[in-house]
């Protein structure tokens, strides 16, 4: 779930430029605490600082966000951030809805074109591949062109491939139409951009985390109605649902405005041309070349850079991909789990509810920790280091861990007397890591990269996406084949073995993070920019310091 980075301009942070942590220079930015002014002020300001703009070379003036903060995402009214940003819930739970209710079409896509039940399900994991890929590959159009046209072509591109799928008269035209659909999904990559449209970094965290809710929450609703559509409709409607979904969520942000600040720039000034400022441009229009191929090619890369040569980027996106995997995973399990139980299709869908209320929870539970950094914040930008923004995941983490060991020795099944409701119960445990994982390691690498958060989270994206595809190709085997007594029992507890393994990290860079970010070639660029401009690191020791913080609170 990334957003995008354009290469402009000649320092390293104009070449790193981040959809989740670009925002106006500190001059432009909402004053926090003392420092706030109003609204006409902030205009008045803005006016008297176009007053003084100095022309370029050829003549023209380049209109600044400084020049018109008012016409920004920034300044939009609370209620209208939110309607939007509303929409792009829906909008990201539809795509992530689509990754999982395919599922539900598995076993009568073998029968009806005389397949295996695994080869049915390479339709689910070209899907999620190709979404991983396809996160990315929209990125940097979002940027140049803005969010709102780029959303319309996607959600369009992926509502007419499911079309084909629906009337699909042999298995390759599925699996090619839901390779498509997969690559059209621009996902996370415009979605958090728009975040970043709105809030500045500071003020980021509660709006990423309803936009988290969402991603997760698609996994979970598809599986929960694919169930009705399964047990009532034909093999069609599984697609057909998909379409209906998607062009309503269309429609919806249909109504969007852009927020892209680029885009806004450019009408801001070809407005004030026509009122009589004949020399304003925006950034934009006086550009020569809008992206080159190097520049694309640039940004596509540094995701897998990242990935690779960051530890704390390559240790939490292992993380946070293999939390998204056992999602995918568990769309397999449940069924031989339940049917112990004597669960039919619907009971079995229904069985997601309690991830979907761990979820739910969990998003919750992150409101006192995101309003007391803001307090801190406010009183010393300073005072907290990127590592504060793991600490309740160093408390839910091992909900994961739990979670599975739980799962995994629940589902003895009746005859060991067991209740049902004793697997859901754990879970809902898992549901909670699962979104406390996300969130968290999505926060701390925006607040660990700044400008380069968008390749961070790229990373982080792009193996949620892989692993979640590689788990529909693995676990039906892994559920069939390890162990003889215990088959059911055996491979949960070697994912909750895992799990453990996987959260150590967490732990490491809470303490240890400061000196991990200090070797990174990318925080060198980001401490020799901040030496420049004449900023001044941190010098708490962060994450001791907000422990203290919250122990005091």
């Amino acid at each position: 779930m990334a957003s995008a980075e354009r290469t402009s301009g000649s320092s390293n942070y104009e070449k790193a430029q981040d959809d989740l942590s670009s925002q106006p220079s500190p001059e432009s930015r909402p004053p926090l605490g003392n420092e706030r002014r109003s609204r006409g002020s902030l205009a008045n300001l803005a006016a008297r600082r176009s007053s003084r703009a100095v022309p370029r070379a050829d003549g023209k003036i380049e209109l600044k966000e400084t020049d018109c903060y008012d016409k920004l995402g920034f300044s939009f009214p609370a209620w209208k951030k939110w309607s939007i940003l509303t929409v792009i819930f829906l909008v990201q739970t539809s795509m992530n809805f689509n990754t999982s209710i395919y599922g539900n079409v598995v076993m009568p896509l073998s029968t009806a074109f005389d397949i295996s039940t695994q080869a049915a399900r390479v339709g689910q994991m070209i899907f999620l591949i190709l979404y991983a890929f396809g996160s990315e590959l929209w990125a940097p159009w979002s940027e140049e062109f803005g969010r709102w046209p780029i959303m319309q072509l996607s959600l369009f591109l992926v509502n007419i491939w499911q079309i084909p799928c629906a009337v699909a008269p042999n298995f390759g035209t599925i699996v090619v139409c839901r390779g498509l659909g997969g690559l059209s999904s621009a996902g996370g990559s415009v979605t958090l951009g728009m975040v970043a449209d709105m809030w500045q970094a500071d003020d980021q965290q509660y709006a990423v985390a309803y936009i988290v809710l969402s991603s997760v929450g698609g996994s979970v609703v598809g599986p929960i109605v694919g169930a009705f559509v399964e047990n009532y409709l034909s093999w069609h409607w599984i697609f057909w649902v998909q379409l209906i979904f998607g062009v309503a969520v269309q429609a919806a942000h249909f109504f969007v405005p852009e927020t892209r600040a680029s885009i806004l720039l450019d009408r801001e000034a070809k407005r004030r041309r026509k009122a009589g400022e004949t020399n304003i441009w925006g950034p934009d229009e006086l550009k020569e070349e809008r992206l080159s191929v190097k520049e694309v090619f640039a940004i596509w890369g540094r995701p897998f850079e990242m990935f690779i040569r960051e530890p704390i980027v390559l240790c939490l996106s292992l993380l946070s991909g293999f939390s998204d995997a056992l999602i995918f995973t568990f769309l397999e399990s449940y069924q031989p789990v339940y049917e112990q139980w004597g669960f039919g299709t619907i009971a079995q869908g229904l069985a997601f509810i309690p991830i979907l209320v761990g979820y739910i929870i969990a998003y919750f539970s992150f409101f006192p920790f995101i309003h007391r950094h803001r307090q801190i914040r406010r009183k010393d930008p300073d005072a907290l280091q990127p590592e504060a923004r793991l600490y309740w995941l160093l408390y839910t983490a091992p909900l994961e861990t739990i979670g599975l060991f739980g799962f995994a020795w629940t589902s003895l099944g009746p005859q060991r007397h067991v209740h049902w409701i004793a697997p859901m119960i754990f879970s809902a445990l898992v549901g909670i890591a699962n979104y406390c994982i996300y969130m968290a390691t999505i926060d701390y690498m925006v607040a660990s990269y700044g400008p380069y958060s968008a390749s961070a989270t790229g990373g982080n994206a792009l193996a949620r996406d892989f692993l979640a595809g590689v788990a529909a190709m693995y676990a039906t085997p892994f559920y069939s084949n390890v162990g003889t007594t215990y088959k059911l029992e055996y491979p949960t507890t070697i994912l909750a073995c895992l799990a453990f393994c996987v959260t150590i990290p967490i732990y490491i860079f809470y303490w240890k993070g400061p000196t991990v970010r200090a070797k990174s070639k990318f925080a060198q660029v980001l401490a020799s920019d901040a030496k420049a401009a004449g900023g001044v690191p941190p010098a708490s020791e962060g994450a001791r310091a907000e422990a203290k913080h919250m122990e005091e609170a």
